[in-house]
């Protein structure tokens, strides 16, 4: 591996491990699970934003359910399955029948539509140990899984307003770039081949529509329909597939979903499956080789380490971490009797942005000393650098409400 190596970077700045006991598990360390949950908070803001509302669906769940789903004849093998009390039970490889039995709970109004939920779905896979990768093919994983249910004609405009969710949040990750790809037909599928043409002819005009330039990957869609895949492009000019959105007009009717039209009859939903980032945690291990482990201001898990300069000024840097701390920023504090150098270049080993020192100087007149990873010095009162590394810290999302 690497120096870049997202495993190599998950050691050195103590994010994460894996271990035998727990083939394609990650066990997450603090740093590492701080950093996650950005992610996730990130991520369930914009989409907050964007009309969808959060649920959460059981992980085990009975086969019989996965069979009128389909899922069970096209993942068994790769499926957890346990007898309970004389049926089988199985953890889930995604979210999508969850989230049709919501759905199915109440009767729906065509009024109501479109629907839109989404889920941090912890999904398990029986990926084969060979083929198991750090955080980019895990056996263990969570999925930003959503679904819309909407009638025929409002595909083009939810295909469209994922398109421009996901651009955003990739750009808010430093992500500019991304190739797109249609994906058609599976030799192994449910449904016919009418409702396939339907369901192929409705994305790629959704496509289209959304200004999107696809190459086709014949064979490649989901068992239960086509799809768009969304492959970033990171610093090393390497493709990553992350985002999907497909278009189902299988499980529906197969879950029994159907909403009340404007004439009283029960019509099924089209059922549009779509997620941004895919696995959270392979999306964290490409974030951190696109990035080479130096993280922005906003996502870096500690994003300040305040350092006592002599022995005398533990105390005073205490009070500031705790007045940064209660400002809403992430911080550490480093009190070790070492030189202030040394502690300079092991807060940047460890990835953090920022280190303000705190010696008698500072501790007399307020101050604090700010030298940042790129090289930047600047000394402030400590009332202005909390100011300042609080806007600085400030997520797009954050940054962009406030614009608005």
């Amino acid at each position: 591996m690497d120096d870049i190596d997202h495993r190599s970077l998950g050691n050195r700045l103590d994010l994460f491990h894996q271990q035998e006991d727990g083939p394609g598990m990650v066990f997450w360390h603090p740093r590492g699970w701080a950093l996650y949950r950005v992610v996730e908070d990130h991520v369930r803001r914009r989409m907050a934003r964007a009309g969808y509302r959060e649920v959460r669906t059981p992980q085990l769940l009975a086969r019989g359910l996965w069979n009128r789903s389909g899922h069970w004849q096209k993942f068994g093998a790769q499926m957890f399955a346990v007898a309970d009390e004389g049926r089988i039970m199985a953890l889930k490889p995604m979210s999508c029948p969850g989230h049709v039995q919501i759905f199915n709970k109440r009767v729906r109004s065509y009024r109501e539509l479109p629907i839109r939920y989404f889920e941090f779905g912890a999904v398990h896979r029986n990926e084969p140990s060979g083929a198991l990768q750090g955080l980019m093919r895990a056996r263990g994983f969570v999925q930003d899984d959503a679904h819309v249910f909407c009638h025929a004609d409002q595909v083009e405009a939810e295909v469209a307003r994922f398109c421009g969710l996901l651009r955003r949040i990739y750009a808010d990750f430093g992500f500019d770039e991304f190739d797109v790809a249609f994906a058609t037909r599976p030799p192994q599928r449910a449904g016919s081949d009418e409702v396939w043409d339907r369901a192929e002819a409705a994305l790629a005009g959704a496509a289209r529509q959304a200004g999107l330039d696809c190459e086709t990957l014949p064979g490649e869609g989901a068992f239960y329909g086509p799809k768009l895949e969304f492959h970033l492009r990171d610093s090393r000019g390497r493709r990553w597939q992350c985002g999907v959105i497909q278009l189902d007009l299988v499980m529906p009717e197969r879950l029994g979903a159907a909403y009340v039209d404007e004439h009283s009859h029960a019509v099924a939903p089209v059922m549009l499956h779509h997620a941004v980032l895919g696995s959270l945690e392979r999306f964290i291990g490409i974030l951190l080789e696109h990035h080479e482990g130096r993280l922005p201001l906003w996502l870096a898990p500690e994003q300040l380490v305040v350092a006592s300069i002599g022995a005398d000024d533990v105390v005073p840097a205490c009070r500031v971490a705790e007045a940064f701390e209660a400002a809403g920023l992430r911080v550490a504090l480093d009190a070790r009797p070492e030189r202030l150098s040394r502690k300079i270049v092991d807060a940047h080993a460890d990835g953090v942005p920022v280190l303000a020192a705190i010696g008698a100087r500072e501790a007399r007149d307020g101050t604090v000393a700010l030298r940042y990873r790129d090289g930047r010095q600047d000394s402030l009162p400590l009332a202005a650098a909390i100011e300042r590394l609080s806007a600085e810290a400030r997520s797009p999302a954050e940054t962009s409400a406030l614009a608005a």
